[in-house]
């Protein structure tokens, strides 16, 4: 008996503990400037992490070949390479991978290509271009922050969008290779991006409400809201096919857009404050996140969970909400803080209902 007492005990001391160390690191996290105390970038940072599960995830195949099979990807930056990669460019293609858009400047007429990647798979890169007989491509292992030319360059080329734009630590090594390597009026392909953050209502076959919302068969659940999970991941779903949600309850419209060309790491907000107004009647289920990427007015690589020409590779997130229903005419106010752009653990978000008639109702988070 005495050691089954001191069993449960210790099991909810450690998860406890747990827990604390949980709630630490967000709050710190969403402190910018004692997170940079406390975390060196080089050590425990999204940053660092992602530098090192980089090294490993985009290693295998699959990986690969989701991303080349991906052809609403493809299609937009082959165009976006034939359009404006000049005959002698200096290119640097960061993250190169199979080294597929490094192949690309080459045929374009890039007079010098530098493929950076630090991940295992560029041995397969040095390979597949000498079988396609690619010429002017210098493949270089290693971390951008640690590549060096003793010129500039015309083009930084890169793919380095994760599902929610930032989360693979896209603004930090670009502008770090612009202010460093690219030449005075270079380009960077894609630089414009537009972040959508969009109440949407899923599928009812679909949707799976928190648990304290169900009641199956008479058996109610509303006893667990008291036990609501602290771990941010809970709060997110990922999706990634057309057939998720139902309807977006508003028209979509960006809540940031951005220019790599200026763009600097401090520059975005870490709070996104918008207002949408139903135009579709129905449930609030959460947020959709996604974004577009854009090449010229006419060139545009949509991850909108309704767009049937999205590019599949990449998903959307949904940041849930208990279901609420909406009628047209209704208003949603919502707020988005960031703790870290580049760490979707540390955002956090709440919308208030302003009813057509009768003002705020409800509050969510």
């Amino acid at each position: 008996m005495f050691s089954q007492r001191l069993q449960r005990l210790s099991v909810k001391g450690f998860s406890a503990f747990r827990r604390l160390l949980a709630r630490s690191r967000a709050w710190v996290q969403r402190r910018p400037r004692l997170a940079a105390w406390l975390f060196p970038a080089d050590e425990d940072t999204p940053e660092g992490r992602y530098r090192e599960y980089n090294g490993w995830y985009f290693a295998n195949f699959f990986e690969q070949e989701r991303m080349l099979a991906d052809q609403p990807r493809m299609d937009f930056y082959h165009t976006a390479i034939a359009r404006h990669i000049r005959p002698g460019d200096r290119v640097i293609d960061l993250g190169t991978g199979t080294g597929i858009l490094a192949a690309f400047a080459a045929r374009a007429g890039a007079g010098q290509v530098y493929a950076i990647d630090h991940s295992e798979i560029l041995k397969h890169a040095r390979t597949l271009a000498a079988h396609n007989r690619i010429e002017h491509v210098t493949f270089v292992s290693t971390h951008s922050r640690n590549f060096t030319l003793a010129g500039p360059v015309d083009v930084i080329l890169h793919e380095q969008m994760g599902d929610c734009l930032f989360d693979e630590a896209m603004v930090a090594n670009i502008a770090d290779l612009r202010d460093r390597l690219l030449k005075p009026g270079g380009l960077i392909l894609p630089s414009r991006f537009e972040l959508y953050c969009e109440p949407v209502m899923v599928r009812a076959e679909r949707r799976v409400p928190f648990i304290w919302e169900l009641n199956v068969h008479g058996y109610d659940y509303s006893c667990l809201e008291r036990n609501r999970p602290e771990g941010p991941e809970y709060y997110r779903l990922r999706g990634g096919d057309t057939g998720f949600v139902d309807h977006f309850l508003a028209e979509p419209a960006p809540v940031l857009s951005i220019d790599l060309q200026t763009l600097n790491e401090a520059d975005p907000p870490h709070e996104l404050r918008f207002t949408r107004t139903v135009v579709r009647a129905g449930r609030l289920d959460g947020f959709a996140v996604y974004f577009r990427a854009r090449v010229d007015d006419d060139l545009c690589l949509s991850t909108s969970p309704l767009d049937e020409g999205r590019a599949p590779h990449w998903g959307f997130r949904i940041l849930r909400t208990a279901g609420e229903d909406f009628a047209a005419g209704d208003a949603i106010e919502a707020k988005l803080t960031i703790g870290r752009w580049p760490d979707p653990d540390t955002w956090s978000w709440s919308h208030t209902k302003l009813s057509g008639a009768n003002g705020p109702t409800s509050a969510l988070s």
